[in-house]
């Protein structure tokens, strides 16, 4: 209850002080359109409130669409409220230091700059609608713009009959966010249209509980490949967020899962690897269980028994969902895995990707974050993803299936 309390006053104060902005914008508006602005204001922040409120004295009732997306839009006010909290409080930073350098100097009182004032609270109220629109975009075209990305990938010790061999990979689904089976069949059209010689899926089918995906298998079984459909799991596949009532329930819940990969006609890989094979000539293909190396994140991964058996063939491809496992162990240990594929990160589902800039704020967080990474001759791609998780959108980080074709140089 005490955090409940916190967590209101928090956000009414928030909304008090953004009103200072838009009380200095209005004043120059007419008695009538001043009015108007007010109540539009104080209407929003009261629904705002009050949604939150119920959320929180609901919290851990099962989600459903419209829950979600008022989540969503309660969420990208917030973000726009914060922004135009920063520009407020750089103006009156600068005023309070202004009045503090005439106070210790004693010259006459300073005067307070009106137009000054009104501009940046304007700024203010600019800066904030821009993230407010570019959310919504996300929301309403982001979230399903899926992109289709080519790599062009060169190894000297691919195998010949490899040489133009073409694989397909798509990663971090998220079914329990979808709201339709739509989306996806739209997904799966354009992973078809590709005709990549194999598929392989990086982990995070759903974001609790096998349930989640259970509607859309007969749409991920249309997926297919000559080669195959090769699957591994993320960190949400294990149930690790969700409060079971026994060991006993979280494990059925697991087996569950797995089984829905094969249901959907994917060979699910538990630290395992297959043997690609072309022409008579193979390579290997390595799938680990999640290892995370930042962020506490488990480490269910058991690389060296993925790895064994695998050290004859002259090219290895290794499935793991967590990029932090590059340089935790793959580019440390296991220097003769060319390629690594992994997903996790999303892109925080938010940044700046134009042709030779991207900029998230995950990178913070994951120093190989997305795209095509070098170590050496390693390689490592990170997928942002195809599906979202928490807000219902994305920003310059677009729903992502990538087809690299591997030459031999």
């Amino acid at each position: 209850m005490t955090r409940l309390i916190i967590t209101l006053i928090l956000v009414l104060l928030i909304d008090i002080y953004v009103f200072q902005a838009v009380r200095t914008v209005a004043a120059t508006f007419s008695p009538g359109a001043r009015k108007a602005a007010y109540i539009i204001y104080w209407a929003i922040s009261l629904f705002t409130l009050g949604t939150l409120l119920l959320a929180l004295l609901t919290r851990g009732s099962a989600p459903n669409p419209t829950r979600m997306q008022v989540a969503n839009v309660l969420f990208i006010l917030f973000i726009s409220k914060v922004v135009i909290v920063l520009f407020l409080l750089l103006d009156d930073l600068v005023r309070l230091t202004q009045w503090v350098s005439n106070a210790v100097r004693g010259p006459e009182n300073p005067k307070f700059d009106v137009s000054r004032h009104r501009f940046m609270s304007q700024l203010a109220l600019v800066m904030g609608a821009l993230p407010f629109g570019a959310l919504i975009w996300g929301m309403v075209k982001g979230a399903y713009d899926y992109q289709v990305k080519k790599v062009t990938l060169r190894f000297p010790n691919l195998p010949p009959a490899f040489d133009g061999f073409r694989l397909l990979q798509i990663t971090d689904m998220h079914s329990g966010s979808f709201h339709s089976n739509e989306p996806l069949e739209k997904a799966v059209a354009i992973i078809n249209k590709q005709a990549a010689d194999v598929v392989v899926f990086t982990g995070d089918m759903v974001n609790n509980v096998a349930s989640e995906v259970e509607p859309y298998i007969p749409t991920l079984a249309k997926i297919k490949a000559p080669s195959g459909v090769f699957s591994i799991l993320g960190n949400h596949d294990y149930g690790d967020y969700v409060a079971w009532e026994s060991r006993e329930e979280k494990m059925k819940n697991l087996n569950t899962l797995i089984s829905h990969h094969r249901r959907a006609g994917w060979d699910i890989l538990m630290n395992e690897h297959r043997v690609l094979e072309r022409d008579g000539q193979q390579i290997a293909l390595l799938g680990v269980e999640n290892w995370g190396h930042r962020m506490n994140f488990p480490k269910y991964g058991i690389l060296s028994k993925a790895y064994a058996g695998t050290e004859k063939y002259p090219f290895k491809i290794l499935l793991s969902h967590d990029p932090s496992h590059w340089d935790g162990e793959v580019n440390i240990n296991y220097q003769d895995i060319d390629l690594m594929l992994s997903g996790h990160t999303h892109g925080m589902q938010f940044g700046v990707n134009i042709p030779g800039f991207k900029w998230s704020p995950v990178q913070y967080v994951y120093k190989q974050w997305a795209g095509l990474y070098k170590k050496g001759r390693q390689h490592l791609y990170v997928n942002v993803g195809l599906g979202f998780l928490g807000y219902h959108g994305r920003v310059g980080f677009l729903p992502e299936i990538t087809v690299f074709e591997f030459k031999r140089a």
